[in-house]
């Protein structure tokens, strides 16, 4: 029988800066406890194409000696996917299955339900309590596997700042630093050519981190909370351009963003957890913007650079904590939850629940409806640096 002393974690969804603090803080933590520390590799596809202990493929043991430095550059050391275990295509299903193995696993006539499966490695591996490190959609996946009745500690992380029942993701401080970094520096082209210039930023469902980077900018945001008046927006641009010396504009834009009366496409297949893609908001709004005005635009993707590399110390302060209060928890006995944020303060909460979508900016009191842009008045009282719906 294999040992029951062992702590799987893995990554899952888009990688964030701070995800191998996360890793080796989890790691260093553990074996201060005498367990060992089990990394599944690809995210949940770890667990459902996995063979076992033996297959290095997906399978890794994490020691104090080979995480040392990891904490020390971006991405994941354990790589990630965005793998369903609960949605499966016939077309993805793990190479080792036989036809009979499939057979039992439920099918509903596009997608098998491989929960069984990752139940059943887990299992294998002997791995008593996993570490999930992810933003909604793997943490939905979590949420399910303690239903099931293993025990789950959740990490949340996203650059979007989303994921219900905390202020805080890891990632989010990282981006916001970036994006305040290249708005900057981009200014100078923006305003050497007269133009509007407009920003693209990720945020599908909630318009966190383009609201908190128009708030350090001093720039107009668009968020999916609030659909926009694109005359409004125009006229306001204008405003902008004719009160600056250098006469230009700037504004940001949430992937998700939406104008009255039209909104960006969605294309392609949708992936394992239901979500298409989203056209380019800031090439279509550079379009409308230029028919609209006759004002010459420059569009820039803010996006895949945000994530890329080494965390800022906020990201990394926190990683850390997130990661030693997971250890506490597990030491305790305590499961089903994930470590958060609430009220400015470190805590653990019910693992979030996919019905609830995505958490959202509280438009009443965090956006000008006006003027488009962050509310910069009535913050006393608020957190120093985490606040939110």
């Amino acid at each position: 029988m294999p040992e029951r002393n062992k702590i799987g974690i893995l990554t899952g969804g888009g990688d964030v800066p701070g995800l191998n603090s996360v890793i080796k803080s989890v790691v260093y933590g553990a074996s201060g406890t005498g367990r060992r520390v089990i990394g599944i590799r690809k995210g949940w596809e770890g667990l459902t194409h996995g063979t076992g202990p033996a297959d290095t493929a997906y399978i890794r043991e994490l020691t104090r000696e080979n995480t040392r430095t990891i904490d020390r550059t971006g991405g994941t050391v354990l790589h990630t996917s965005r793998t369903n275990p609960r949605r499966v295509a016939e077309a993805k299903l793990p190479a080792n299955l036989s036809r009979e193995a499939v057979g039992e696993f439920p099918f509903d006539g596009k997608y098998y339900d491989l929960t069984a499966l990752a139940l059943r490695n887990l299992d294998r591996l002997g791995i008593n309590c996993l570490v999930a490190i992810g933003g909604d959609d793997t943490l939905s996946f979590a949420a399910a596997l303690s239903q099931a009745g293993f025990p789950v500690i959740a990490i949340p992380k996203t650059m979007d700042n989303d994921v219900q029942g905390t202020e805080y993701c890891i990632g989010f401080s990282t981006a916001v630093t970036r994006a305040k970094q290249t708005i900057t520096r981009q200014r100078t082209t923006v305003g050497s050519h007269e133009r509007i210039g407009i920003f693209r930023i990720f945020g599908r469902d909630a318009g966190f981190t383009a609201l908190y980077t128009a708030y350090v900018t001093s720039t107009r945001c668009l968020i999916p909370e609030h659909a926009f008046d694109l005359d409004r927006l125009c006229r306001l641009l204008a405003e902008d351009k004719a009160n600056n010396p250098s006469n230009y504009a700037l504004v940001i834009a949430s992937e998700g963003a939406i104008w009255k009366d039209g909104q960006v496409q969605e294309y392609g297949e949708a992936d394992a957890y239901g979500h298409r893609k989203k056209a380019d908001v800031g090439h279509a709004l550079a379009e409308e913007i230029r028919r609209r005005t006759g004002e010459e635009t420059m569009v820039s993707d803010l996006t895949y650079d945000l994530r890329s590399g080494e965390p800022d110390s906020i990201d990394q302060l926190v990683a850390i904590t997130f990661a030693n209060i997971a250890v506490d928890l597990i030491r305790d006995g305590i499961s089903g939850r994930m470590v958060g944020i609430q009220r400015g303060c470190y805590a653990h909460v019910p693992l979030p629940d996919l019905s609830l979508g995505a958490r959202k900016v509280d438009v009443a009191t965090m956006y000008n409806i006006e003027r488009y842009r962050p509310n910069y008045a009535s913050k006393l009282g608020l957190p120093l640096l985490f606040s939110g719906s």
